[in-house]
């Protein structure tokens, strides 16, 4: 094979990249380093605003249902624990390999008792009305419009009644210059480093690729609000990152 043939099967028409397929196998040779990747992209930011953005949720020592969605490593689980410290917790991911990499994870951090089901969101088997708290981080990008509109009606569907939620997502900044500086960097930057570290520099390519194609969470939330869903929009460090959140 190529070199050309190999890098059109990781890097497709760019109508594809919402494809199911494409995205779990990203998410899958990306596990490995995902984390580490996460935090140089954002300068070391990606820490601070999934605190900030679970902050949305607040504390409770109830006994509640507690979910993250699209869960990756784990990241936010630490956070989730010390906020919901008596909660019944759940993890969904679709990529096999990044429940795989979480699950050490989950057994020190929940001793093992962490609901990690590896579903699509977007066709998931979780029971209706059942969730009082829903968490997300950094994965509304590889939704498409429609994709979008399927994922709020899940939402509105498995949470119970004012049952709350919040989404965070990396962003296009509305100031000129630091939008082209922060674009820079996740173009340019990011899959260069990619390649010095991890000899694969395509599929970090890909973060700004989505990253321009969302811009900002102006559009989810309007789609939210359309599944009977109270929102609020959040913007971290001048619009770097951007979020939702609110209740059913």
């Amino acid at each position: 094979m190529s070199k050309v043939n190999s890098i059109e099967k990781v890097m497709p028409h760019q109508d594809n990249i919402y494809e199911p397929a494409f995205v779990k196998k990203m998410f899958n040779r990306m596990s490995s380093s995902y984390e580490r990747m996460n935090y140089i992209t954002s300068f070391g930011f990606s820490i601070r605003w999934r605190r900030q953005f679970l902050e949305k949720l607040g504390k409770s020592n109830q006994r509640l249902n507690v979910i993250d969605l699209l869960s990756g490593l784990g990241e936010n689980w630490t956070f989730l624990k010390r906020n919901f410290p008596n909660a019944t917790f759940y993890a969904l991911d679709f990529s096999d390999k990044m429940i795989s990499r979480s699950s050490n994870k989950s057994k020190k951090l929940f001793a093992g008792d962490l609901n990690l089901l590896c579903e699509n969101i977007l066709q998931n088997k979780l029971e209706s009305n059942h969730f009082d708290i829903i968490s997300c981080a950094y994965g509304l990008k590889t939704f498409n419009e429609q994709q979008l509109e399927v994922l709020a009606g899940e939402i509105h569907r498995i949470l119970k009644p004012d049952g709350k939620f919040s989404f965070v997502e990396v962003s296009k900044p509305s100031k000129k210059l630091l939008c082209a500086f922060y674009g820079f960097y996740l173009e340019k930057v990011i899959p260069l480093l990619g390649k010095i570290f991890l000899g694969n520099p395509h599929d970090y390519k890909m973060l700004w690729i989505y990253t321009e194609k969302y811009g900002n969470s102006d559009l989810v939330k309007r789609i939210f609000e359309r599944n009977n869903l109270t929102v609020t929009k959040e913007k971290y460090f001048f619009g770097c990152a951007t979020g939702i959140s609110g209740r059913k």
